[in-house]
């Protein structure tokens, strides 16, 4: 089940208990004591292997995987196999070759394969994104208290891939350059990092992910041209200020700016992934985060990922810089 796999579980008895088309069919973890539980919970079978799940439960059409980075390639290969589509959770891979090898085994397979990129579903984002026009500087924290959770994985697979998606996803140019620094603090691999990336279009975007903060910071900030806008991840809401030629904000202190709150819908980011997920899984539709995402984003993460600093482990400090 993974750390976050009980949430998948509340989700799917959730979407069914509304009316969804949906049945939460079975549980699995090698803790079966714990697969047990859960299954009791949400009145599913539990299951020690994916293996024995697999061979007894022919009749599943879905499936969530949420497990350590590690055994991604391993889990999701075998579920693929068996005919059964997957959404991985964040981060996908430990490794872009890793993550190659996923996407050429759905191609093959023609399984639905989605990744659990979360934020991607949060009111906030959607809200925001009918907004970008050209943007050009972004400044991304995402600063979370230690918790011995996903210690697998350094920050920037744990936290800061969430950022580097949405970056990537609003930004429509390919990457020019990747600065980035790393430290490990309390773990052996990277927990606390800062990336600066530079596009062709001129664009900058600076990103800080932070696992041994005293605080929970979950904002993303840009600017485009007359106008900046703020996004709070965690209260789902979005403040844009724009530079004249718009009267239908409030003005601020300054006359010339006037300051606007997009109507949001709170909706649970999970809720909204699963039920996508699904929807794909019935239509036979690309996910809207797929695999098959463009190569210059893929690129861009994977340089974020495996630049020789984030992956140095126990030195004083680790510094990289990569040209596209």
């Amino acid at each position: 089940m993974g750390a976050f796999g009980r949430n998948h579980a509340r989700v799917y008895h959730q979407l069914a208990q509304q009316g969804e088309p949906v049945t939460l069919a079975a549980v699995v973890d090698p803790d079966v004591s714990r697969a047990d539980a859960i299954a009791r919970e949400y009145r599913a079978r539990a299951f020690g292997s994916v293996e024995q799940f697999i061979k007894t439960r022919s009749e599943v059409q879905a499936a969530s995987v949420a497990v350590p980075t590690a055994q991604h390639v391993e889990l999701a290969g075998a579920l693929m196999a068996g005919g059964i589509d997957v959404l991985i959770e964040k981060p996908l891979a430990a490794s872009l070759a890793e993550a190659d090898d996923l996407m050429r085994s759905a191609r093959r397979l023609g399984r639905i394969c989605q990744v659990g990129h979360l934020e991607r579903f949060n009111p906030a984002v959607r809200a925001t994104l009918p907004l970008v026009t050209h943007p050009m500087f972004f400044e991304v924290h995402r600063l979370s208290v230690f918790t011995p959770r996903s210690l697998d994985v350094d920050v920037v697979l744990d936290l800061m891939i969430h950022d580097l998606d949405i970056v990537l996803s609003f930004v429509d140019s390919p990457v020019k350059e990747i600065r980035a620094v790393g430290l490990p603090i309390l773990s052996g691999k990277v927990d606390i990092a800062n990336v600066r990336m530079e596009f062709d279009s001129g664009c900058v975007a600076n990103f800080t992910a932070s696992r041994v903060s005293t605080e929970r910071v979950r904002k993303l900030r840009f600017f485009q041209p007359k106008q900046y806008i703020s996004v709070d991840y965690g209260r789902q809401d979005v403040l844009v200020f724009s530079v004249g030629g718009d009267e239908s904000g409030t003005p601020s202190v300054n006359p010339q700016i006037n300051v606007a709150k997009p109507a949001i819908t709170a909706e649970e980011p999970l809720y909204a992934e699963l039920k996508s997920f699904l929807d794909s899984v019935r239509q036979r539709s690309q996910p809207l985060v797929s695999l098959e995402r463009p190569p210059r984003s893929r690129r861009g993460i994977g340089h974020c990922l495996h630049h020789p600093g984030a992956r140095k482990e126990n030195s004083p400090g680790h510094f990289a810089t990569v040209k596209s």
